[in-house]
């Protein structure tokens, strides 16, 4: 069950929703990363300048779930820069599609990373609703594996699609896919 505060007498077990201080969290957040993603301790320790660096960003924020105050879940990002180092590599393969328009006025997912003891209760629908609510830009863009998979799906039902597939990011041994949404995301 989710259970926003303020929603009535709070239980050990209820999942909470609420705004992240990320450059506070960030090691327990990366932890919930590493066991969803699975991330060596190699990559979390470059995830963490990423991280820390991207929350330097002007608009960019974070949201987490917690259970019993413990984070099992979170989700940042930000109002998309064209000189950004995310939008320069999949500008070209948005371009190819005739998408690349999408890279203006638009709010990146950076993550979005849920513990898998936790999944498939809402909660990444949950974080990444609450984060998008907040947005002043049109639509949403993101990048996720290029394979089927839960979170793809989670992505359609909330109205991404694919904007461009096989994009190679330097240093990844796998391809992803952009999706874009226009904003706001559906809630149910």
């Amino acid at each position: 069950m989710l259970r926003f505060p303020g929603h009535g007498r709070p239980e050990p077990d209820d999942i909470v929703i609420g705004p992240l201080d990320l450059p506070g969290h960030v090691d327990e957040a990366l932890a919930v990363q590493a066991v969803a993603f699975g991330l060596g301790p190699d990559e979390v320790a470059v995830r963490r300048q990423i991280v820390l660096r991207h929350m330097t960003f002007h608009g960019a924020r974070a949201f987490g779930a917690t259970v019993g105050g413990r984070l099992v879940g979170f989700v940042y990002g930000m109002p998309n820069d064209r000189s950004h180092w995310w939008s320069t590599v999949v500008e070209p393969y948005l371009r190819a599609g005739g998408h690349d328009d999408w890279l203006d006025d638009s709010f990146v997912i950076t993550e979005l990373h849920v513990h898998p003891r936790h999944q498939k209760h809402g909660i990444g629908r949950a974080l990444i609703t609450t984060i998008t609510d907040g947005a002043d830009q049109q639509r949403s863009l993101l990048s996720a594996l290029d394979v089927e998979s839960p979170a793809r799906r989670l992505y359609r039902s909330l109205g991404y699609e694919d904007l461009a597939r096989q994009v190679h990011f330097p240093s990844a041994p796998t391809p992803y896919a952009v999706m874009g949404a226009p904003l706001p995301l559906p809630r149910a």
